[in-house]
């Protein structure tokens, strides 16, 4: 059945941290004298932020939105940082963080995005954002440029449900009068992005980028400028 939209995941998918985020932490922490390891907060990270609760607020509008999601980065942050006690400064180091993030200098794209973006556009395909982040993210794409080739950037955090629930899915396919079976999502998550698409109906499929990557076999690809192929099939 013919593919009428591409939808993507942001973060590992479209764009990466211009450093790792152990060190961006660590760098901006020593500022506020807390000394860590960029080693120790990636390790960290990766547990505290697997055992957060979903980015997504059902019913929050406005300014209660915006507390919200910095609210809920602030308590993950403050969970990276409980093995080290005593951070006196920490309102202000997490104020200077969330800034950080929010900057799309702290972001690059991988090579193949735009060239990607631009060819599938050329085909006529309708480009959506299905990604479990927060309102920075539109500035994030603004800023690196990619912003512009999406119909729709479609927020956890502002849908109300996050990947893999299939309603997050269900939005971006009601925005456009689509079925399913007329939409590949693509992403960096087996779970979020892979299996969570493939459970609402959607073509699955996993970019991956790490050197012992898979042949591309129609469920995984090793560039996004993979998904060309697979839409020739």
């Amino acid at each position: 059945m013919a593919i009428n939209a591409v939808f993507f995941d942001a973060a590992g998918t479209l764009f990466k941290p211009a450093r790792r985020v152990g060190e961006s932490y660590a760098a901006i922490a020593a500022k506020h004298g807390m000394q860590v390891t960029a080693t120790d907060i990636n390790e960290r990270f990766r547990i505290c932020f697997d055992a957060a609760p979903p980015l997504a607020f059902p019913g929050a509008h406005g300014d209660n939105l915006a507390a919200l999601e910095r609210d809920w980065w602030k308590r993950l942050v403050a969970a990276v940082f409980k093995p080290w006690d005593g951070f006196a400064n920490f309102d202000e180091y997490f104020d200077e963080l969330f800034a950080y993030f929010a900057d799309p200098a702290a972001w690059r794209l991988y090579p193949e995005v735009l060239e990607t973006l631009a060819t599938l556009k050329e085909r006529g395909i309708i480009l959506d954002v299905i990604s479990n982040f927060d309102s920075r993210l539109v500035r994030i794409l603004d800023g690196l440029g990619a912003a512009a080739s999406f119909e729709h950037i479609f927020i956890s955090s502002r849908v109300g449900y996050a990947k893999p629930h299939r309603q997050i899915f269900d939005v971006a396919l009601q925005h456009h009068g689509l079925i399913p079976q007329h939409a590949l999502h693509v992403g960096d998550s087996e779970t979020n992005d892979l299996h969570g698409a493939n459970n609402a109906g959607l073509r699955g499929v996993l970019v991956d980028r790490s050197k012992n990557a898979t042949p591309e076999d129609g469920r995984r690809v090793a560039s996004l400028s993979g998904i060309l192929a697979l839409l020739d099939e």
